[in-house]
């Protein structure tokens, strides 16, 4: 298990008056070496076209990485924050909801390096890839 720290998906969706909020995302599930999270695909999240924004996949990648990322810290004093994202948008979805699921493909002392795939949730056909690569500093 790469989790260092103790939660729950109650704990995880305590969040405040932020754009995960705002956003509609919601960490959903997690295994010993994932973690999961659904987001809407409606008018929070569209682009002017009426179908998914690729700036709304990055959040929910950047969201599942960092908070991964986070939860794979030992060190209460540490944080995680972004160094660099990228995503391929690989096809369009107009509504339902998606789900992104993160896994490790680098846990190190000072950087950390995710893999996030978003899938359409009823089909399960693939929307978006991204990789994240974090910094790991002291708070």
């Amino acid at each position: 298990m790469i989790w260092k720290k103790k939660f729950t998906l109650d704990s995880l969706n305590q969040t405040k008056d932020n754009l995960v909020k705002h956003l509609g995302i919601e960490f959903s599930a997690f295994g010993d070496d994932f973690l999961e999270a659904t987001m809407p695909v409606d008018a929070r999240t569209h682009q002017p076209y009426g179908i998914l924004h690729g700036g709304a996949s990055v959040v929910l990648a950047e969201s599942l990485g960092s908070l991964a990322g986070y939860l794979c810290l030992e060190d209460s004093k540490e944080v995680t924050v972004g160094l660099e994202i990228n995503a391929n948008h690989i096809r369009s979805v107009r509504e339902g909801r998606v789900i992104g699921k993160a896994n490790a493909l680098h846990l190190g002392r000072t950087t950390q390096i995710w893999q996030i795939e978003i899938r359409e949730e009823t089909t399960a056909k693939l929307i978006c890839v991204s990789r994240m690569t974090l910094a790991v500093i002291s708070k």
